[in-house]
């Protein structure tokens, strides 16, 4: 597929398959190509369009700042839809993808058949917030400085990385290797605003509580700086369920790609059957455990 037009950027796109569309959103550290596995699954039954965001090369690499806010990613997403003629999709977005789609979703829920919101949450913790805005203001310089090898050595060895490595060396070098053909300009943007300058997901509580869209919270057990946030977004989304994968870091899709791809599947299905359905009130965690049971005298 051709570049496609964003919000004022030229994104890179890659399509396969036909059938009901999904639309993969790369996280921070990666890009369309981490998909790969996904896409050659998914396109055996579905319309599956992967794209880099801006500031990820062959995707335009915009040299301002106000380029990289939150809205310009929501509105790229939706610049791409319309590009592709799609009017409804099942969003897929892994961290930072899946911010931006959760954001697409309270803006845009008539477009959105499913998100699947995949190890998203990190700095929308209260406690830890202004610790992760200072450690992602200093990394987005130390980029633009020393360049992506420097980062990509860094990242890889994170502490939500090295499950990756530990499982699958090969995929965890190629990992690596794509993160550091990135733009240090384009990264090093993208998180000076985008990741430093998006608002707290606890910021949106109300709006949350109101969106009537099929979502799957996915995330790995080791990948702490998440999970309270994911355990907050199962509680007040009423339509959300929460998939949580053992011994797993942040890339949850590489590190475990069959059960990942599994989980998809059975949520894809059930969406589409109409069996995704809200929360059934009686489950309301207020309610007593033993509900209208009365003790034996």
């Amino acid at each position: 597929m051709p570049l496609v037009q964003g919000d004022g950027a030229e994104l890179y796109a890659e399509e396969a398959g036909t059938g009901h569309p999904i639309v993969w959103l790369h996280e921070f550290a990666a890009d369309c190509r981490t998909w790969e596995g996904q896409v050659r699954r998914f396109s055996r039954s579905h319309r599956c369009v992967a794209y880099n965001a801006r500031g990820y090369p062959p995707s335009d690499v915009p040299q301002s700042d106000s380029a990289y806010t939150f809205e310009r990613e929501r509105e790229d997403l939706r610049a791409v839809l319309d590009s592709c003629g799609i009017e409804r999709a099942h969003v897929v977005g892994l961290s930072m993808g899946a911010y931006t789609g959760l954001m697409f979703a309270l803006r845009y829920p008539e477009r959105v058949t499913s998100l699947l919101f995949a190890s998203g949450g990190s700095g929308a913790f209260g406690d830890t917030r202004e610790a992760f805005l200072a450690e992602v203001r200093a990394a987005a310089e130390s980029m633009m400085r020393h360049g992506m090898e420097s980062a990509a050595d860094g990242i890889a060895l994170g502490a939500t990385r090295v499950q990756l490595q530990n499982k699958d060396p090969r995929g965890w070098e190629e990992f690596k290797q794509y993160l550091s053909e990135h733009s240090a300009i384009g990264s090093g943007l993208t998180m000076r605003n985008f990741q430093a300058g998006r608002p707290s997901l606890y910021d949106f509580e109300t709006e949350l509580r109101q969106l009537d869209v099929p979502v799957l919270l996915a995330v790995g057990d080791e990948d702490d700086p998440v999970i309270e946030t994911n355990i907050f977004l199962k509680r007040v989304l009423p339509r959300a369920g929460l998939w949580i994968c053992p011994r797993t870091g942040h890339g949850i899709n590489l590190e475990e790609p069959g059960a990942f791809n599994q989980m998809a599947a059975d949520f894809f299905s059930a969406v589409e059957a109409g069996r995704w359905t809200r929360r059934d009130p009686r489950a309301d965690p207020a309610h007593s455990m033993l509900g209208g049971a009365q003790p034996r005298t």
